[in-house]
């Protein structure tokens, strides 16, 4: 992102103080960021009597440091409720290439949502739908109640629900380093509107995600396509106008690429309940100590005191 976009970004941001802005916390984004941050060096955190705490140590910094730059009026986290959702009975491969989980990581599952039950912070999942999927949907409803809100996440995917009162907060390496995308950004850094980034994703597919959209078209390719159709829907009605070797590899794959764009396109109507006046950042501080200080997180009990 440019220097003059970005630093215009940071002025809009800071006008948003006195409005209702609500910072979407893409819980499993951060707690697994924090994790591998502070474990490549082969130490991890624990309590005295030997609970492994590095994640929430890292994860409560990351959200201390957004509040901080981002000043939110409001706070909710979400979360991933296991691995099987409505993507994995469309198909049975979706992210099946995942390595489980760190050993040390698995405990502090359940602990990030205790802490973040301290601060006062409404924890917000479904089982059969993705962080994601919970986000899309609050961000949507939050935005129509005139609140701005600021979608904080590691996951490029979410650029897809960038809209006119919602901004998607990329975490970049280093600490307090973000991409902030409104909808002008998105489409000055990667030529694309929010709802491109799905179409991209339907022929490109998604290694992480493990789904292959049209084999053998990349990036390059979709980009192209996409600037000039504007769509997958356009694609389609003007094969004749694309190129033999592009058009052959297209209906090849036909019904996986309306897979692949279904399997990327995040869902926001997902039947939950978290009122703004239900998550108004007002953290008990007291209580916040307490529960650092039973966690043996000494500075952060220190910083809170």
């Amino acid at each position: 992102m440019s220097k003059r976009y970005y630093a215009g970004r940071q002025k809009e941001i800071c006008e948003m103080s006195d409005r209702r802005t609500v910072l979407l916390v893409d819980g499993m984004a951060l707690l697994f960021r924090a994790y591998y941050a502070s474990a490549y060096s082969g130490y991890i955190k624990r309590t005295s009597a030997g609970l492994p705490t590095n994640a929430v140590h890292g994860f409560v910094k990351y959200l201390l440091d957004a509040v901080n730059r981002f000043k939110p009026t409001h706070v909710v986290c979400c979360w991933d409720m296991g691995s099987t959702t409505f993507r994995t009975e469309m198909y049975g491969d979706y992210k099946g290439n995942r390595e489980a989980p760190p050993e040390d990581l698995i405990p502090q599952f359940d602990l990030v949502k205790v802490v973040v039950d301290s601060f006062g912070v409404p924890n917000v999942g479904l089982r059969g739908y993705e962080a994601d999927d919970c986000m899309g949907t609050l961000a949507e409803r939050y935005a129509s109640e005139q609140a701005h809100v600021f979608v904080l996440t590691g996951d490029h995917d979410l650029l897809q629900i960038v809209a006119q009162r919602v901004h998607v907060v990329i975490m970049k390496k280093g600490a307090s380093n973000y991409a902030v995308y409104d909808e002008a950004g998105l489409l000055e850094e990667r030529g694309l509107t929010p709802r491109q980034v799905i179409e991209l994703k339907g022929l490109t597919g998604d290694t992480s995600d493990n789904y292959p959209g049209v084999k053998g078209i990349g990036e390059k390719t979709a980009m192209k396509l996409l600037s000039e159709f504007g769509d997958i829907d356009g694609i389609l009605a003007a094969l004749d106008s694309v190129s033999a070797s592009v058009r052959k590899k297209i209906e090849a794959s036909l019904d996986m690429l309306h897979l692949s764009r279904d399997l990327a396109t995040i869902r926001c109507d997902v039947p939950i309940e978290c009122p703004l006046d239900g998550c108004v950042w007002s953290p008990d501080f007291h209580r916040l100590r307490e529960k650092f200080e039973e966690l043996e997180f000494k500075g952060l009990a220190q910083q809170i005191g």
